[in-house]
C-alpha cells in the first residue's frame, strides 16, 4: 500500500481486526524502544534496530535509520521501510530512542546519535509525512556541555506547550535538597521554546535512591569508578489533574530492567517516586518467560483504552522484542497486568466505531 493511501479512512474494517487475541511479542523482529503513535484509525511504530542500537549504521543519502512498522489494530504490524536519513559518520554510528509527535503542520522526529555510550547527544529531524522521511534539522544538547543525553520524550500539556523528557548523566551523590542520591543516569525535563530549542534550563524530574535501579557495581565512567544506576525511558501521561511518569530503571541487559512510575501535580514537578523502593510496580521481568520488560510508550487503542508498549529480550535473549498490553490507571497509579506471554484479549473497536 502506497504510504499516502494508508492514511485514509478504511471504508471497511480490514481483516485483522476479527482478530479476538494476540500474543506477545507483536512483532518477530528485533524491535526495541518501541514508541507507538495513532494517526486517525490507524498506528504507526519506530524503534531502535539492531545495527543502529549498535552502532553499525553508515552514513547514506536515503532513510536507513530507525525502523518504521504500520498497523490496522496494533495486534498486526507490517515494515514500512526506516524513518531516518542518517548524518555523517562525525556525528557517532549509534542511533537510540526515536519518539515522533505532530505540531505546527509537520511531523517531528526526536532521538538521540553518538560515537560510544558515554557521548550522545539529542537531536530532532522533521518530515511532511507521519512516516517520513526524516531529515535532521539540528541538536538540542552539545556533548561538550551535557556529554551524554538519551531518550527524548516530547509532551503536550493540556495548555498546548511542548516540553521534552529526557535522561541524562549526574555524578553527585546529593540532590538539590541535600538527599541522598546515586551517581548515573536520571530523568530531567527542559521547557521547548519552540519544536528545535530548549526554553528555560532542564530541571531535575528523578534521581535513582534504590537498589533495583542499579546499572552495575564498580563502574568506570567519566575516569572515575561509580556504582553506576540508570533511570531512563520516560513516557508522560495526564490523567484526572495530574502528571504520571513512567519510567524504566535498572540495566536494560538483564532482569533488573523494569518499569516503575512517578507522580506531580504539574509538570514541571516536584515528582514523587514514593513507593519506588517496593520494586518496579508496572513492568517486571517474569523468570523464565519475560525478561528485561521496559522502554515504554502508551498510545489509546482501538478500544479507545490505554495500551502499552514496550519490549523485553525473548527467552533465548537473541532481541528484544515488541509487546503490547493494557494500562490501567487508578489513584494508585498505573499498573500494567502483564508482562503478558500467552494468548489474551485483543484490543477491538467497538460495535458501529469507524
Amino acid at each position: 500500500m502506497p504510504r499516502r493511501r494508508a492514511y485514509r479512512r478504511q471504508a471497511t474494517l480490514p481483516r485483522a481486526m476479527a482478530t479476538r487475541d494476540y500474543c506477545n511479542p507483536v512483532y518477530p523482529g528485533y524491535f526495541a524502544d518501541p514508541f507507538v503513535w495513532r494517526v486517525g484509525d490507524e498506528y504507526c511504530a519506530i524503534g531502535t534496530g539492531r545495527p543502529e542500537a549498535a552502532g553499525a549504521v553508515a552514513a547514506r543519502d536515503h532513510p536507513a535509520v530507525f525502523p518504521l512498522l504500520h498497523s490496522h489494530d496494533l495486534v498486526h504490524w507490517e515494515p514500512r521501510g526506516a524513518a531516518l536519513v542518517s548524518l555523517d559518520p562525525a556525528h557517532g554510528n549509534a542511533y537510540w530512542a526515536p519518539e515522533v509527535v505532530q505540531a505546527d503542520g509537520r511531523w517531528w522526529l526526536y532521538y538521540s546519535v553518538g560515537d560510544d555510550d558515554r557521548r550522545h547527544q539529542l537531536r530532532v529531524a522533521r518530515s511532511a509525512a507521519p512516516l517520513g522521511p526524516y531529515v535532521d534539522v539540528g541538536a538540542l544538547t552539545d556533548p561538550d556541555e551535557v556529554p551524554f543525553a538519551i531518550d527524548p520524550h516530547p509532551f503536550r500539556d493540556a495548555d498546548g506547550r511542548w516540553y521534552l523528557f529526557h535522561a541524562r548523566d549526574f555524578l553527585d551523590l546529593e540532590d538539590d535538597a541535600g538527599r541522598e542520591v546515586r551517581a548515573g543516569t536520571a530523568l530531567v525535563v527542559s521547557p521547548l521554546e519552540d519544536m528545535t530549542r530548549f526554553g528555560a534550563q532542564a530541571r531535575v524530574v528523578a534521581r535513582a535512591r534504590c537498589d533495583w535501579q542499579r546499572f552495575a557495581d564498580a563502574r568506570t565512567v567519566y575516569d572515575r569508578v561509580f556504582d553506576w544506576h540508570t533511570l531512563e525511558g520516560p513516557s508522560v501521561l495526564r490523567h484526572d489533574g495530574r502528571y504520571w511518569c513512567l519510567y524504566s530503571g535498572g540495566c536494560w541487559q538483564d532482569a533488573s530492567y523494569g518499569v516503575d512510575f512517578l507522580v506531580a501535580d504539574h509538570v514541571l514537578g516536584p515528582w514523587s517516586d514514593a513507593g519506588a523502593e517496593h520494586g518496579p510496580r508496572v513492568l517486571r521481568s517474569v523468570p523464565g518467560q519475560v525478561e528485561g520488560p521496559g522502554h515504554c510508550s502508551i498510545v489509546t487503542g482501538p478500544d479507545e483504552a490505554p495500551w502499552l508498549c514496550y519490549h523485553a529480550w525473548d527467552t533465548r535473549r537473541d532481541a528484544r522484542r515488541f509487546c503490547i498490553d493494557p494500562l490501567r490507571l487508578g489513584p494508585r497509579g498505573p499498573r500494567v497486568e502483564g508482562p503478558s506471554w500467552t494468548p489474551r484479549p485483543a484490543p477491538r473497536r467497538a460495535a458501529g466505531s469507524s
